[in-house]
């Protein structure tokens, strides 16, 4: 700079703070952050698309905006809100694939109950009050629940009576594990390996330590997959089926991905460890018959479902009306497996009895639907036939292994299928394109 010429003014180059607002539609901005936010709450707290697109309409509405478009991915969210001729886009990213049925609750209350007319602040002060919402259960208790569902599939698996409490007390540690690894922010797939590892090791274990003081009950597929149950990524498989199904297609793929990668990182765990202790996976015979039989399989059926629904966060009027639902449908789905209906026709029917009953316990806004839905059909899954699936794989029968596969993909596509029917039956909102 020469001699001659004059100090730059830094004020008259960058605008003051209050300048720079003063040419920007501040009023449309925070309209959009409202938005914005409760799109990013409730995409964090696990779920489907449709939902979230559905309930940024509607506080977009609510604060005035003339328009409002949005994409939603299962990692990002898109949005342009309209008023006039102009416009505001934004977007966020999502790191959260946690599930948090309680927050999930009093967001869809949040969006029903939205006055005609609202503003930003309003909108950003009822979702402080949700956001700042802490567990229900304290964390001992959500690893217990968690040990809870588990041990009930171990039981429904045709668990011995040793077996079932010791998947208990493997699930429990391995989801306390996860919880804690959770927290600190690691990375998912790492999460999954080791809370499997512990939970498989843990069993194994506790198998061994029995052999050694008593009877020698091997290590049998009935509860060592039932020990690492509490990792199937349920909300993001089934989510992930419901926006394909409304043609979400970027967003349904990415969920079912993720699902499926999480399915592989327990997958690793368990089959490095059934490699040091060979697995049983012949089925056993159940030996009770008639009434106790139909009782063997409705009580743990309720106790699967209510400790899943209580793991993910669920007030315990929602997780007991889940367990009611999961409870007669999958006692229902074995008794006609039992009565010689196919497996796949058995689940699909039982899905959409799910479906239909969750839509009317969450009648008039009670409850969000996917929030009694999707517990009650996680005792439903396959788990021991996909572990059959990968030891034959591992093992080099390619046959077996593509048998066991496909077993496990045509149940899961049933459990999807029942609860699309079913969601095509009872919400017209969501059958009907607009």
């Amino acid at each position: 700079m020469s001699d001659s010429q004059e100090p730059i003014d830094e004020t008259r180059v960058r605008s003051v703070h209050e300048s720079e607002e003063s040419l920007e539609p501040v009023s449309l901005i925070e309209q959009s952050r409202a938005t914005l936010r409760t799109g990013q709450l409730m995409l964090a707290a696990g779920t489907a698309s449709y939902r979230v697109k559905q309930a940024m309409r509607a506080v977009a509405v609510s604060l005035g905006v003339d328009e409002h478009t949005n994409h939603v991915a299962m990692t990002d969210i898109a949005a342009t809100s309209h008023r006039g001729r102009i416009f505001r886009t934004e977007v966020i990213e999502n790191r959260s694939f946690a599930v948090n049925t309680d927050r999930l609750w009093h967001l869809d209350r949040l969006r029903r109950t939205l006055p005609e007319r609202t503003t930003p602040a309003e909108v950003h002060r009822a979702l402080d009050e949700i956001e700042s919402r802490g567990a229900l259960h304290p964390g001992w208790m959500n690893s217990g629940v968690a040990g809870l569902a588990c041990a009930a599939f171990a039981v429904l698996n045709g668990a011995l009576a040793w077996e079932v409490a010791i998947v208990f007390l493997a699930a429990s540690m391995g989801q306390w594990v996860r919880r804690t690894l959770a927290h600190r922010h690691f990375n998912a797939f790492g999460t999954t390996v080791v809370a499997a590892a512990v939970s498989t090791l843990l069993y194994v274990g506790g198998i061994n330590l029995i052999a050694l003081s008593g009877p020698d009950l091997g290590t049998h597929a009935a509860g060592y997959i039932s020990s690492v149950l509490f990792l199937l990524p349920g909300f993001a498989l089934i989510t992930g089926a419901l926006d394909m199904a409304k043609l979400d297609l970027q967003s349904g793929i990415q969920r079912i991905a993720y699902g499926t990668m999480i399915v592989l990182a327990a997958g690793v765990s368990v089959w490095i460890v059934s490699l040091a202790s060979p697995v049983d996976t012949i089925p056993r015979a159940d030996a009770a018959t008639g009434i106790a039989e139909l009782a063997l399989w409705a009580a743990p059926s309720f106790l699967g479902v209510l400790g899943f629904s209580l793991m993910f966060n669920s007030p315990w009027r929602m997780a007991l009306t889940a367990a009611v639902i999961g409870g007669l449908a999958n006692t229902g789905r074995l008794a006609a497996m039992d009565a010689g209906m196919e497996t796949q026709l058995a689940t699909a029917i039982a899905c959409v009895g799910v479906g239909v009953l969750a839509a009317a316990a969450a009648r008039g806004g009670r409850f969000p639907v996917i929030t009694l839905s999707v517990p009650a059909v996680l005792v439903m899954i396959p788990g021991v036939a996909a572990h059959e699936a990968l030891v034959a794989l591992n093992g080099g029968d390619y046959t077996g292994a593509m048998a066991g596969i496909l077993e496990v993909t045509l149940i899961v596509l049933s459990i999807m299928v029942g609860l699309v029917v079913a969601k095509l039956v009872t919400d017209k909102e969501w059958s009907f394109a607009r």
